[in-house]
């Protein structure tokens, strides 16, 4: 009885352990786009906003939000970028948002396989229009995964801004090993990011708006940060293999990805003349680029690279990019 009993508790206890992880299901259909979700090719809803153009559409651009936030997350630029001729469409990734599974990691292969299913369904409804893949921290790491995969999304261009390429190259020891123990034996233990005083923007009034909002996690089972941080790890190792014509851009004051795994990143790409993949740093801009109180600085410079890949941006951030951060960063 005594065995049975310990039987019991160790069984449990494993089972406590197991990673609470939600992998995609067996294919049912094919990927479609409707007027609310993107349906994805094992029958997940993943809920769709979409911001139209005014009059005629020059240009589309599917948006990837970043870690524990959601679709809503473009709101402000995309309206802007509506009075332009730019359509905006962005999805809940799986597990975010009001998706089902909500906070469990899918694994970085169907995140890249869903948003490569988004950009050949936004395609189709909007023929001879160039459309164009914008991932943020997370989304910007999951679009690196999706444009050096075997298949990559069919875009005229990408925009990376703030990539989420922190990974455990550029990791101290304390942090990998915190991870790899929390992470291995208490998958269910959530995290949150309360009493760090990492600040990731300058706009005070979103930041309460985003921390009252119930669709934004605000804790985070360790399972999921590990996964996040494979994906990191997978993000700056593609960049090597990264070819696509790109707009990057990165805040100075950023307090979420570190500059020297930027820099890192950048120094990787295969385009060392920046004609194809220019990069923008902005001095007073922190992590949440779209958002901070300069963002409207931004939504410019990414609506005129849409219109005129090979002109400067109007901001001028693109000056002399690469080398400032690459000096700032110890690389």
């Amino acid at each position: 009885m005594a065995r049975r009993a310990v039987l019991v508790v160790v069984l449990a206890l494993l089972q406590a352990c197991a990673p609470g992880l939600a992998p995609p299901g067996p294919r049912v259909n094919a990927p479609v786009l409707d007027e609310e979700a993107l349906v994805t090719a094992d029958g997940l809803r993943l809920p769709l906003r979409v911001w139209r153009a005014e009059g005629r559409v020059e240009a589309v651009v599917l948006a990837l939000h970043g870690f524990n936030d959601y679709a809503t997350a473009f709101a402000m630029p995309a309206e802007s970028w509506a009075k332009s001729g730019v359509t905006t469409y962005a999805y809940d990734q799986r597990g975010f948002g009001a998706t089902a599974n909500r906070g469990r990691w899918p694994g970085m292969a169907a995140f890249a396989d869903d948003a490569a299913a988004a950009v050949r369904e936004v395609r189709r409804r909007h023929p001879g229009v160039p459309v164009y893949l914008l991932g943020e921290s997370m989304g910007g790491a999951i679009a690196m995964i999706a444009m050096t995969g075997p298949s990559p999304p069919p875009v005229d261009g990408v925009v990376l801004v703030a990539p989420a390429v922190w990974g455990r190259q550029t990791m101290g020891l304390v942090k990998r090993v915190a991870l790899a123990v929390v992470a291995g034996t208490m998958p269910w233990m959530t995290l949150s990011g309360r009493g760090l005083g990492i600040r990731p923007s300058d706009n005070e009034e979103m930041l309460r708006a985003f921390s009252r909002d119930p669709l934004v996690i605000k804790e985070t089972r360790a399972d999921t940060v590990r996964g996040l941080v494979d994906l990191m790890d997978a993000a700056l190792e593609a960049s090597s293999r990264f070819a696509a014509r790109a707009l990057i851009l990165y805040g100075e004051k950023d307090e979420i990805v570190p500059r020297e795994p930027t820099a890192l990143m950048l120094g990787r790409l295969p385009d060392r003349s920046g004609t194809r993949q220019r990069v923008a740093v902005y001095p007073e801009g922190w992590h949440m680029l779209l958002r901070d109180l300069q963002g409207e600085t931004v939504w410019r410079d990414i609506r005129a690279w849409i219109a005129d890949p090979a002109a400067a941006l109007p901001s001028g951030a693109d000056r002399g990019a690469r080398e400032r951060l690459r000096e700032r960063g110890g690389s």
